[in-house]
């Protein structure tokens, strides 16, 4: 965010989801590059919350933390009262893919949609929003065929494939319509996936890596050839800071890196920081509407907002393992707080190897 240095300043915003991994990232960047800027933080602090991961900002004056839930419209009416926030950026969601197939879908409709409705009618009654940013994902789009050279594009049709990627298409489709129907100035991103520090240990490289630190195998799911394109979090957070302060209203703005590679080579990569080679893979089933490839068109954004990521991956996934490395302790506080990090794996240990 280093040239929108001080764009925030005398402004209000409202960041839900914030006590998580790419909205911890989001404020931290927010405050040490904005003076006079006011956040308020609203998240429910449930597997994936952690207040640990802001630790070294909580005693700031410009920072404020309430504890609550996206989809409770008194704690959403309350906050639009007391902070009357100019801009809102949503990260509140739940993610995991596993978790939204094996635990189930109604807590993702639950915060994924509902949540989104009511973020919209409080923003929508109170007139004080000047850009509330949905923060989405790619996988709203759904599959691409490894073999192809194509790549999803902000006119992409929906075609999610579990329970996670179609609430979420569903909170985005709830923003169109009331930017169309209110002229609420809502502005969707889709972003790849995310890789950095403060993750939650569910997600594939964090929990590669801390079953390295334990001496235990990485499970791999199928052939290990599911293609994503990976950005490191600081530049997803950069994208978002443009599109909250220069994306049109309406607008829908992809956000990927160009740095596509498979589970496989993600792996091997760990394999090779830690000095273990290939033996140390163990392939197991793999799950059900396991999307083979995804990919992203970022032209948009570079072109209209002047955004491109900073962080080259080779340099920001060797930072990423380490920084997991050096706060193994920040790792156990949340073990103790969630207990065991991807249960879901163990339910395809044993399936039919691909």
């Amino acid at each position: 965010m280093n040239d929108l240095r001080g764009a925030f300043d005398g402004h209000s915003v409202l960041v839900c989801g914030g006590a998580g991994f790419i909205g911890s990232n989001f404020i931290r960047q927010l405050l040490a590059d904005n003076t006079s800027v006011r956040i308020a933080n609203l998240d429910l602090l449930t597997y994936s919350g952690n207040l640990e991961n802001l630790s070294d900002i909580q005693p700031d004056s410009r920072y404020t933390f309430i504890e609550g839930d996206i989809a409770d419209p008194r704690v959403i009416e309350e906050i639009f009262d007391r902070f009357r926030p100019e801009y809102v950026v949503n990260f509140a969601a739940e993610t995991h893919v596993d978790r939204s197939i094996h635990v189930g879908a109604l807590e993702f409709i639950h915060t994924n949609v509902e949540g989104v409705f009511h973020l919209l009618e409080a923003a929508k009654k109170a007139g004080c929003v000047q850009k509330y940013v949905q923060v989405s994902t790619d996988e709203v789009f759904g599959s691409l065929p490894l073999d192809s050279s194509d790549r999803f594009s902000e006119t992409t049709p929906f075609a999610p494939t579990s329970p996670y990627s179609a609430t979420k298409a569903g909170g985005d489709l709830l923003c169109r319509a009331y930017n169309e129907t209110w002229g609420m100035p809502v502005v969707v991103t889709h972003c790849s996936n995310n890789y950095g520090p403060y993750q939650y240990p569910e997600k594939l490289i964090p929990f590669f890596v801390l079953r390295m630190l334990e001496g235990k195998k990485l499970p791999m799911y199928g052939d290990g050839k599911h293609v994503r394109d990976w950005i490191y979090v600081l530049d997803h957070c950069d994208a978002i800071a443009r599109c909250l302060l220069s994306g049109t209203p309406g607008g829908v703005y992809n956000i990927g890196a160009d740095n596509e590679m498979n589970n496989l080579q993600i792996a091997k990569l760990i394999l090779e920081y830690f000095g273990k080679d290939e033996s140390w893979i163990e392939f197991v089933g793999d799950r059900p509407g396991h999307d083979r490839r995804y990919a992203i068109d970022s032209s948009l954004i570079h072109h209209e907002l002047g955004w491109k990521p900073r962080h080259d991956f080779e340099s920001a996934f060797k930072s990423t393992i380490e920084w997991y490395v050096d706060h193994q302790e920040w790792i156990e506080h949340v073990r103790k707080k969630t207990g065991v990090f991807n249960p879901h794996i163990d339910l395809w240990r044993g399936h039919e190897k691909a």
